[in-house]
C-alpha cells in the first residue's frame, strides 16, 4: 500500500498546477512577470522621453542662435541700405551740378581706359 501511496504522491507532484484544458500558472509568478515587463516598458519610455527632451533642447538652442544671426543680418542690411542711399544721393548731386559735356567726357574716358585694359589683358 505504501508503494501505491508513493506512486500517487509522485503523480500528484508531477501534475501539480495542471488543470483541465491547460496549465494553470501560479498567480505570483505571472504577477512578477507582468511587473518586470512593466518596469522594462517604463524604463524604455523614460529613455525615450529623456532623448526627446534633449533633442527639443538642442532644437531650441539652434533656433535661438539662428534668430540671433538673422537679427544681426537684418540690422546689417538696414545699415547697408542707409549707406547706399546716402551714396546715391551724393551721385545725384554730383550729376546735377556738373555740366553734361564734362560728364560725357568723363564717362567716355573711363570706357576707353576699360576697353584698352581689357584688350591688353586678353
Amino acid at each position: 500500500m505504501n508503494a501505491r501511496r508513493d506512486y500517487r504522491n509522485n503523480k500528484v507532484a508531477l501534475f501539480d498546477g495542471i488543470e483541465e484544458g491547460g496549465i494553470r500558472a501560479s498567480s505570483s509568478y505571472s504577477h512578477e512577470i507582468d511587473e518586470q515587463d512593466n518596469e522594462r516598458a517604463v524604463e524604455g519610455l523614460q529613455d525615450r522621453v529623456n532623448l526627446l527632451k534633449r533633442l527639443s533642447g538642442d532644437i531650441h538652442e539652434e533656433v535661438e542662435s539662428h534668430n540671433h544671426m538673422l537679427d544681426r543680418m537684418g540690422n546689417d542690411m538696414d545699415s547697408s541700405r542707409g549707406m547706399l542711399s546716402g551714396t546715391m544721393d551724393r551721385f545725384k548731386t554730383v550729376f546735377e551740378t556738373k555740366s553734361s559735356q564734362r560728364m560725357f567726357t568723363l564717362v567716355a574716358s573711363f570706357l576707353v581706359v576699360f576697353l584698352v585694359i581689357y584688350y591688353l589683358t586678353r
